[in-house]
């Protein structure tokens, strides 16, 4: 872990009021205790197996991000605890979540995951398929009652090429003004747009990214 490189990065995001969620997945505690001693809060696992692992053993004012492709029958395992999940891509992940959350007497947040890159092995909804989600959203609030949406997040090309980093995260940043200026316009909480890693955190900032997850760049190479 690098104390120098997240003293640096948290007052430079804070200062751009950008939230800074440290992606501990494959870390151990120990490494978490670490930053969590200098002041890092938001901590981001892909994993549910290693996030219910983790959880127990660390401090309860902690706020987990699940970051990963989430499977409807693993969401009662953080459903207790998680403070925000990435990336909802369907219409039975949000209505499972919103089950669980009312099992467990609260209101879960979430993002909507929009897909952006030229990969087609990364996940999400393109703007028809989120309007649509979004529209049953509203029209079943009474039964969703106990999820919230709150923003957008994506996943950008694994390429070198910054212009068209640029252009993939401009397009996910455009669709967020829409939506926040329409289906939830006034709606304070949707707030989040969460787009940007260590490679290209800082592409994404400066095209309006308000929530960046960082992981080899505090902890180092994954284990």
């Amino acid at each position: 872990m690098n104390k120098e490189v997240w003293e640096k990065l948290y007052t430079d995001l804070t200062g751009k009021r950008v939230t800074l969620v440290a992606v501990s997945k494959t870390k151990p505690a120990s490494d978490i205790m670490a930053l969590y001693n200098l002041g890092q809060r938001d901590f981001g696992e892909n994993y549910v197996q290693e996030l219910t692992a983790k959880q127990p053993e660390l401090p309860k004012d902690i706020r987990w991000h699940f970051i990963g492709h989430l499977q409807s029958n693993k969401v009662k395992e953080i459903a207790p605890f998680v403070h925000l999940i990435h990336a909802v891509d369907s219409f039975k992940l949000l209505k499972e979540i919103s089950k669980e959350a009312l099992k467990n007497k609260r209101t879960i947040d979430v993002l909507l995951q929009m897909h952006i890159a030229e990969e087609d092995t990364k996940f999400g909804m393109d703007e028809k398929e989120i309007i649509v989600l979004i529209d049953y959203y509203e029209a079943q609030k009474e039964t969703l009652k106990n999820v919230r949406i709150c923003g957008l997040m994506g996943m950008a090309t694994n390429t070198e090429d910054e212009q068209q980093l640029h252009t993939e995260y401009a397009r996910l940043h455009n669709f967020f003004k829409f939506i926040s200026g329409t289906s939830f316009f006034g709606q304070q909480h949707f707030s989040i747009c969460s787009m940007g890693m260590s490679s290209d955190y800082q592409i994404a900032i400066q095209e309006g990214s308000t929530m960046v997850r960082i992981g080899s760049m505090l902890f180092g190479d994954r284990s």
